[in-house]
């Protein structure tokens, strides 16, 4: 619950909208409570006495009512949804902060589709709550409170026996509550999974169908999406018994009311007027249980996808800026490692052992190694996508820890060996760290990579739509163009991670 309460501390950014949907919310129960009271006027002071200017007076006050009512679920409506946009808003733009600004050791162990659920869905399902399901949740109550009181007034021996009611249907409630809690999260985990499935399917649809294992990833998505709907399942045989439960209950309530109302209307100590009034207070006081029931619903998914949210909001940054941290002067390039080793998160044994050497300015040096002798790792320490286990990492006499992020990572031009690029054009992915770089320099920038002659070589040369991930070029021109980025970033420290490893020999 407190991940919940959390979430709804979004709205306090929008508490004028918030509050005027509460109160819009006021006015409308007010309404609602008011109306069987001219309910109860015109069926004994104008049906039963034949008064037609009672009959047109109520009716017209019904009348001004339902407008009242009606104009004033319009502002609810649209103010709660406002105000919860707003805090969902906010909510998604707080995860991707998050989720950008979190080292290379979470993202190694998350999983995109997870992640890509937690953003959408349970942000969508908080909002849902917080935007409708609070102030359902708030008009139940009030509508609760009003019509208890209103019953006890009008006729407190009815009312005992309508109120017994209540506290077995919050028991049902409560029961209901504690079972499907912990059914949701497990629900949002599976849609997850499912989503996981998908999102490295549609990823790796080539090596797919290369290796002819569409059967295989078919049925891997038909075990997860079964796994999904047989906890949906489970969540729908509890709500299947629950709320046929509560109908029960509160039909032997209003069977009851009924058969005391209606010998108390014989014996003379009871009005039709009042009875009928008596009736609509009754459903008035139901309504709000089942209110109730359905909000719990929503309440208990939202509890659990308000925990999946703040999960990622509150998972500590690892590589992160000192509170003393100094911006990194101009460098001229020279890179001291003094016995480095590393160890990556969860493993036992370490990936680099008392590593050193020196790289001086205008070097070039390289790397060599067998597979998985740490040749990438070294080179992810250098920018600081992890920090080092024990040893240091130096550039011109400042070690990497104490410098800011920014000043350290934007000296340096990175291509690592999966060349990612982005929707758009080629001319924005090489300038995606200088977006502000004129034409010229990116084709300077293009020339240096070589790959000016098959961009121009494009109908519509650099404004050319690369597809998601760079679908449409060859690898070895998403290389190219990769280097070029980083080459137009132009740094002191240029870093190629078997950036050419799809390249001709000539180029």
């Amino acid at each position: 619950m407190n991940d919940l309460w959390r979430a709804l501390r979004y709205l306090r950014k929008y508490w004028g909208t918030t509050l005027g949907a509460f109160l819009s919310l006021l006015i409308v129960t007010a309404t609602n409570l008011f109306s069987p009271q001219l309910l109860r006027l015109v069926i004994d002071q104008g049906i039963s006495a034949q008064n037609l200017s009672v009959i047109l007076l109520t009716s017209l006050g019904l009348l001004g009512v339902a407008i009242v009512r009606d104009s004033f679920t319009f502002t609810q409506s649209y103010w709660s949804e406002r105000a919860s946009q707003g805090a969902a808003y906010d909510m998604r733009n707080a995860i991707f902060t998050r989720l950008e600004n979190l080292s290379f050791s979470y993202h190694d162990k998350a999983q995109t589709g997870q992640l890509m659920t937690r953003v959408t869905n349970d942000v969508e399902t908080v909002r849902a709550f917080t935007g409708n399901g609070i102030l359902q949740l708030l008009n139940a109550v009030v509508m609760l409170i009003g019509s208890a009181t209103i019953l006890l007034i009008t006729n407190w021996k009815l009312a005992l026996v309508a109120l017994l009611m209540i506290p077995a249907i919050l028991g049902v409630f409560l029961f209901f509550l504690t079972k499907i809690g912990p059914r949701f999260r497990i629900v949002q985990q599976k849609l997850g999974n499912l989503n996981t499935v998908l999102q490295e399917n549609l990823a790796g649809v080539r090596v797919v169908k290369a290796f002819v294992r569409e059967p295989y990833e078919q049925e891997r998505y038909r075990n997860a999406n079964n796994s999904l709907l047989q906890e949906n399942l489970a969540v729908v045989r509890v709500t299947s018994l629950t709320f046929p439960l509560i109908f029960f209950i509160s039909n032997l309530g209003t069977l009851a009311v009924i058969w005391l109302g209606g010998e108390q209307v014989i014996g003379g100590s009871l009005s039709i007027g009042e009875l009928v009034a008596f009736t609509s207070y009754l459903s008035f006081l139901l309504l709000p249980v089942f209110i109730l029931g359905s909000t719990i619903t929503s309440l208990s998914q939202s509890v659990a996808s308000a925990h999946r949210v703040f999960e990622i909001i509150d998972t500590p940054i690892e590589v992160k800026d000192k509170p003393d941290a100094v911006i990194l002067p101009p460098t001229q390039g020279s890179v001291i490692f003094e016995d480095v080793s590393f160890r990556y998160a969860g493993s036992e044994t370490l990936s680099l052992t008392d590593v050193s050497f020196v790289a001086e300015p205008g070097q070039t040096v390289a790397i060599l190694g067998r597979t998985g002798s740490g040749k990438s790792t070294i080179i992810n320490l250098i920018p600081r996508f992890y920090d080092v286990t024990s040893g240091s990492i130096s550039i011109d006499g400042y070690d990497v820890r104490d410098v800011t992020l920014e000043s350290l990572r934007s000296q340096i031009g990175i291509v690592l060996q999966e060349s990612t690029l982005f929707s758009g054009t080629i001319r924005e992915n090489i300038a995606y760290g200088r977006s502000n770089a004129s034409e010229e320099e990116v084709e300077e920038a293009a020339k240096a990579a070589q790959a000016h002659d098959f961009i121009i070589g494009f109908p519509e040369g650099y404004t050319t739509i690369v597809g998601e991930r760079g679908v449409g070029l060859s690898g070895g021109q998403r290389q190219r163009i990769a280097i070029a980025r980083a080459l137009l970033h132009n740094p002191s420290l240029l870093i190629l991670d078997d950036s050419t490893s799809a390249v001709d020999a000539e180029t």
